[in-house]
């Protein structure tokens, strides 16, 4: 059954929207890592460099496929094109957003967990028991899908209200909430002891350190940063109204996307310097290195640690949620599009059957041999195939179907509103996506497979 399209109310709903389906865990638990295990500043201006060359066009292709589909993403693409085989490419997208829903809302849940866990002092310790707490709790078989199927409810209260009376209204008060929460604990960690060498390690670049894999990495992080090919954009731009500035809107996104981020360095950094930690900490940096470092930096003062580790994980869990609410409403809008179920009960289906896959997701990482296979649990497959192969090749494939398929007139109407606005850089936008853009996410794609090797 078709439903009537609806458009975003306003500009501030629709900015801090799409940013919010941008901004995620991505900005606040992988970024600050792959600072701290690639150089500190000079990775981040590397990253920006890529944002501007590669994420920045990514995204505009995906706003001028949503918009003028005005549909889910899976119709929006048939819609650009008379052959019929690209609808494949944004049913791939469709498909995409749905798995990375299901696990993604694991990682969600255990940020749940830690707002609990740092409020009534389970987070205190020495770092073995830091490290043995998580371990043992992300194996539990209740506690972590518990929270994986709240983190699923908070999303679905938020979906069934629709677009303007639930996710814009919702984005204007989590973007908002995240961004105060950020700023207070940025300060509290600059303030402390020792902290001027993570401000130092953050901002000056160290240009000796710059490698190939620098470049991969900050390549990697730029696509993957900004909730491309997911469906997410595509979806959040077919409610975009005709009048929306397309690349002004890009921008915007992407400066808000990047400000958080280096925002969440700032917060991480100053605080892990204060005690001695390590900033190239990896992938463990948020649930095991973290706790230790707000205990040992705010020893002094034990109340104000627990305030700053409760602010801190309940801006990531507001980080995930954002994120979730997109992923979740590419299923609802291609469900309520492609089928005869109202909004309702579409939200609600795609909310059992993610909780379900959540649900064994989050058991895997159990050490349960059911829920492995060839040495990887069913958690990682799902990351191994949406991640590695899934993005990437959707990514490609959508820059050469930008590129080279659709009808160079329909792109540039769409980039220039219909000649209301400058179309002065729709020539080099058209350049990176035909030839830049397809190119690096090639090498993104190779170079996680273990295929590529680029050492300069």
């Amino acid at each position: 059954m078709t439903q009537e399209r609806v458009n975003f109310g306003s500009k501030l709903g629709m900015v801090l929207a799409t940013a919010g389906s941008a901004v995620g865990l991505g900005n606040v638990w992988r970024f600050p890592y792959m600072v701290g295990e690639n150089g500190g500043a000079a990775f981040i201006l590397i990253y920006i460099m890529c944002i501007m060359l590669l994420g920045i066009p990514c995204m505009m292709s995906e706003f001028i496929i949503g918009r003028h589909g005005a549909a889910n993403t899976a119709r929006a693409y048939s819609r650009m094109d008379t052959h019929k085989a690209w609808h494949i490419v944004g049913l791939m997208g469709v498909i995409t957003g749905f798995l990375i829903t299901g696990y993604y809302a694991v990682v969600s849940g255990w940020c749940l967990q830690y707002i609990f866990a740092s409020g009534v002092g389970e987070l205190r310790g020495d770092p073995q028991y830091i490290a043995s707490y998580f371990a043992d709790f992300s194996a539990s078989p209740l506690r972590p899908v518990f929270w994986t199927v709240v983190v699923f409810l908070l999303t679905h209260v938020i979906i069934v209200r629709g677009v303007r009376g639930g996710i814009e209204k919702a984005s204007k008060a989590l973007m908002p909430t995240l961004f105060l929460l950020l700023l207070v604990v940025v300060v509290c960690s600059c303030l402390l002891p020792g902290g001027a060498a993570g401000i130092e390690f953050l901002f000056k670049p160290d240009f000796s350190k710059v490698t190939g894999s620098v470049f991969l990495a900050a390549m990697g992080q730029a696509f993957y940063s900004l909730g491309l090919s997911m469906g997410c954009i595509c979806t959040f731009a077919s409610y975009f109204s005709r009048e929306t500035n397309l690349l002004k809107s890009a921008v915007n996104i992407a400066v808000i996307d990047t400000i958080i981020a280096i925002l969440a360095g700032l917060m991480i950094f100053p605080a892990a310097f204060s005690v001695g930690v390590s900033p190239d900490s990896g992938p463990s940096l948020i649930f095991i290195t973290l706790p230790n470092v707000f205990q040992q930096a705010f020893a002094g003062v034990p109340l104000l640690g627990t305030v700053v580790a409760v602010m801190f994980y309940m801006l990531l869990s507001l980080a995930a949620i954002t994120s979730l609410i997109s992923l979740h409403e590419v299923s609802t809008a291609f469900l309520c599009e492609e089928t005869r179920l109202d909004r309702k009960n579409a939200a609600r289906l795609v909310t059992v059957v993610c909780s379900v896959i959540g649900t064994f997701c989050s058991l895997s990482l159990g050490d349960r041999a059911w829920l492995s296979m060839f040495g990887k649990t069913l958690f990682d497959w799902f990351d191994f195939v949406t991640g590695q192969l899934l993005l990437p090749f959707g990514g490609i494939l959508t820059c050469i179907f930008m590129g080279w398929v659709v009808p160079r007139k329909l792109i540039k109407d769409e980039f220039t509103n219909w000649g209301t606005l400058s179309g002065t850089l729709f020539g080099v936008y058209l350049l990176l996506v035909r030839y830049f853009c397809p190119v690096c996410i090639m090498v993104i794609f190779l170079n996680q497979l273990g295929l590529l090797n680029i050492a300069f």
